[in-house]
Order: structure tokens, then C-alpha cells, then sequence
């Protein structure tokens, strides 16, 4: 698909962009590189979208292929899922560029099912 194709042309931080725009495209409020503190602890999220007083707390992977990527991508998932017990509530979600099959313990989307997702998850 032409998202695909594009996310794989652009930098991460501009992969961060196109998942916020995706999901303001969808009528969310998204922001993008939210940090959160609480006391002495810090925890960052690439984008946090809010609509109707639900919050996704969004995990972007721009992995093109990588050895052992079901395995990379459930580490990540279970790091996720901890900053976001931090944050206190909202939806985890991992949004990835490859398409993959992998089972982790948070939902992992490829981007260019992400549109899908929101409509029919959210």
C-alpha cells in the first residue's frame, strides 16, 4: 500500500507523525513524544490520541526486518503494557511498519491496518 511505502522512506520520528495524523484523521487529539511524571518517574509515550474520554497510549516500531522480530516485538509489548500501567489507564497498542503475526499480550498493528483498527477497536 502507499502507507506502507511511504513509512518505509521516512524517518522514525516522522513515522510517529503519520500514526498521530492517522489517528486525528479519525477525531482523536493526538500528541505526539508525551512524557509523564509521577514523583521521580518518568515515562514516555510516542503518541497518546484521546477521543470521547478514551485514551490510546500508542508504541511506534519502525522495524523494516529484523532477526528475531517476534521476539523483539513481545519484549516491547510487555515494556508497553508497564508504561502504561504507570500512566494509570488508557489503551496500549503497538503500531508497527511490517506486517506481522505475532501474539503479544497488547494488540501490534501494522500501519497500514491502523485506520481499520481504530474504526473498528476504538
Amino acid at each position: 500500500s502507499e502507507l506502507e511505502s511511504l513509512s518505509q522512506k521516512v524517518r522514525w520520528q516522522y513515522f510517529e507523525k503519520l500514526v498521530a495524523f492517522i489517528f486525528e484523521e479519525n477525531g482523536f487529539d493526538a500528541k505526539q513524544n508525551v512524557v509523564v511524571v509521577k514523583g521521580k518517574a518518568r515515562r514516555q509515550f510516542d503518541v497518546i490520541a484521546v477521543r470521547y474520554n478514551k485514551t490510546c497510549l500508542v508504541e511506534c516500531k519502525k522495524w523494516r526486518s529484523r532477526k528475531n522480530i517476534e521476539y523483539a516485538l513481545k519484549k516491547a509489548a510487555r515494556e508497553h503494557k508497564e508504561r502504561c500501567e504507570f500512566y494509570g489507564s488508557g489503551k496500549p497498542l503497538i503500531v508497527t511498519l511490517a506486517e506481522t503475526s505475532v501474539e503479544a499480550e497488547i494488540p501490534v498493528v501494522p500501519i497500514a491496518k491502523l485506520n481499520a483498527y481504530i474504526s473498528e477497536e476504538l
